[in-house]
């Protein structure tokens, strides 16, 4: 099958990912995949609202009215706080003010999206983080028999233990883990900041089982990442996303508790943080454990849990971790939302 051409507004996308956000506004791969997650959202909204494959709508679809209506699909059929409102709008902003520079003739419509003003009241949205007997019940839920399995466990042991951001993880490979005493991890946080956080013994243990089980890799062994998908491929946080989902729902049979809770990829590094604070970790040490840019930011889990007025725990929880028994893709024009995932 002969590939499509691609849009004007799919040719632009491509520019402003692949050039103009990690080029000329020098942002950091995360913050680049942040503004993919929003305006892939957008463009599905917008397929939908125009009844047209996204790799058919046009810059012309791009308007101040439909940007109103996504905004507000988010808050009402996502359920969307108004912090995420406002970042989402964010990304859109940029990126029509990148599209009023390479589209001149849409100026006047792009106009009216940049001017779309955010929205005032947010509010802080409660914590949704993981007690012990929850963490242990998400673990336990994973079939370690299967390659797949050992590979969940691995990566959610990993980001219980680090707090690490979803993406962080992901991109984890072999030369930023240390094994050896002191067992640590180097991960990439924003801003292209650079960490070490330290693992558990346990953790180590399972991380070494796992990576010697991984199949040779076509390159440096050491470049490898340590958690790709069935094929090979990176995982992504689409991916990741789907599987807490599956484990946390099978854990919710046994732990009623669970039930009522929203929990997400980034309840992983929330659930750290709390258990931390129990323990008795002091907010400074908490602050660059979690790669923090303030110490405000941490001083947020002090509300979130009534147990921190009571007595402390005596562990956080590592004995939950028991020991374990290609190329770049190219956009044709056909599969801009693959494109997109792919990033």
């Amino acid at each position: 099958m002969k590939p499509s051409t691609p849009t004007d507004l799919g040719r632009e996308l491509v520019r402003f990912f692949e050039e103009f956000l990690p080029a000329q506004r020098g942002l950091s791969p995360n913050t680049v995949r942040s503004y993919r997650d929003a305006l892939l959202l957008l463009l599905q909204f917008a397929s939908a609202d125009a009844k047209r494959a996204i790799e058919r709508l046009e810059v012309s679809d791009f308007t101040a009215e439909r940007v109103i209506k996504f905004l507000n699909f988010l808050e009402t059929d996502r359920g969307n706080g108004i912090a995420t409102r406002n970042a989402r709008l964010g990304a859109i902003h940029v990126f029509a003010r990148f599209l009023a520079t390479r589209r001149p003739e849409y100026l006047g419509s792009l106009q009216q999206v940049i001017g779309l003003p955010y929205k005032r009241g947010a509010r802080e949205v409660p914590i949704e983080y993981l007690e012990r007997a929850e963490i242990e019940a998400v673990l336990q839920s994973i079939d370690r028999d299967s390659a797949l399995g050992r590979r969940d466990y691995a990566l959610f042991a990993l980001m219980f233990n680090t707090g690490a951001r979803v993406q962080e993880a992901l991109d984890v490979r072999r030369r930023d883990v240390r094994l050896d005493a002191p067992p640590q991890v180097r991960l990439h946080g924003k801003g292209n900041k650079v960490r070490l956080c330290p693992i558990w013994p346990a953790t180590a243990k399972l991380l070494r089982a796992f990576i010697d089980e991984l199949p040779a890799s076509d390159g440096d062994p050491a470049e490898a990442l340590l958690f790709t998908n069935a094929r090979g491929r990176p995982l992504t946080r689409f991916g990741v996303r789907y599987l807490l989902r599956r484990y946390v729902a099978a854990a919710a049979q046994r732990v009623p508790s669970m039930r009522d809770k929203s929990i997400h990829p980034h309840s992983l590094r929330h659930s750290t943080a709390v258990a931390l604070l129990k323990s008795g970790v002091d907010f400074a040490t908490i602050s660059q454990w979690l790669g923090h840019a303030c110490l405000n930011t941490t001083m947020r889990y002090v509300r979130a849990d009534i147990d921190l007025k009571r007595q402390a725990i005596a562990q956080v929880f590592p004995d939950a971790l028991a020991p374990p028994r290609g190329g770049r893709f190219q956009f044709d024009g056909r599969d801009l939302v693959g494109w997109l995932r792919r990033m």
